[in-house]
């Protein structure tokens, strides 16, 4: 079989080429491998911050977390972003660092919300992260655009996202914040210590917990719907009510979307 056909063809060819040079002249898309693993006491947190790319974690039986980074790149060289490790007094703290901003602070890798993180809009670079966790040991993710996947884990999750959707499951309790995407999360433990929320500015809210659970329930939504397994109260924005012997508050919030709150085992 012919791949051109004809001179017509030409120019299609070199915009073709023009198109997956690199601007430094490589051909194609290129990639980098970044792995790290140690251990973490449990009660402690493996933390990713990343800007693109999402974040897939899974359970392990072992005692080491283990965190897998893959930086690709078409029209950017993907070693121009640094994976910096950072151990601090709660666990360990792994950021994908863009090049510094000229006129914004400079990229610091910092635990939780503290520190800087930006990158140039010409940057195409994404950085996806795979972390085995081991039972005890809390995950925390962040990143701009990517969706945050926690599959059968035995660990308290937090997961930040401004664009992708966050699936959690998790035999111990999670928190979920999102602007455009949806959650889906079923977490344990029939009664926990602080207020949990799981909110989005434009997706769907949808949230398993075990049906003996003692919380302070909200649930609420601008336009869409509110649904509940459970028997809760109308109120002017979804619904709310105590179940079981009450405690800490679930929140379950969205703009434009539906919220469900869903019984399980």
């Amino acid at each position: 079989m012919r791949l051109f056909a004809g001179v017509a063809a030409l120019p299609l060819a070199v915009a073709a080429l023009a198109l997956a040079c690199n601007s430094d002249g490589v051909t194609g898309p290129r990639e980098e491998t970044f792995d790290w693993s140690g251990q973490i006491v449990q009660g402690n947190r493996i933390e990713i911050k990343g800007i693109i790319g999402g974040i897939i974690a899974s359970a392990t039986t072992g005692n080491e977390v283990v965190v897998s980074g893959v930086k690709r790149g078409t029209d950017s060289d993907p070693a121009s972003v640094r994976i910096v490790v950072l151990t601090h007094a709660e666990g360990v703290t792994i950021c994908a660092l863009y090049p510094d901003v000229p006129g914004r602070p400079p990229n610091e890798c910092l635990p939780g919300l503290a520190g800087s993180m930006s990158k140039d809009e010409d940057n195409d670079v994404e950085v996806t992260f795979t972390v085995s966790v081991p039972a005890g040991v809390d995950l925390r993710g962040q990143t701009v655009t990517g969706s945050l996947d926690a599959a059968g884990l035995q660990s308290d999750v937090e997961f930040l996202t401004v664009t992708g959707d966050v699936l959690v499951t998790t035999t111990e309790v999670a928190e979920a914040t999102v602007v455009t995407g949806n959650i889906i999360a079923s977490i344990g433990l029939l009664g926990f210590g602080d207020d949990l929320s799981f909110a989005a500015v434009t997706g769907n809210v949808s949230v398993t917990i075990p049906t003996a659970t003692n919380a302070d329930v909200q649930l609420s939504t601008v336009t869409g719907t509110v649904t509940s397994d459970f028997a809760l109260n109308q109120t002017p924005g979804g619904l709310a009510g105590t179940l079981g012997s009450g405690g800490a508050t679930l929140n379950l919030a969205t703009v434009t979307g539906n919220v469900s709150l869903l019984s399980g085992s």
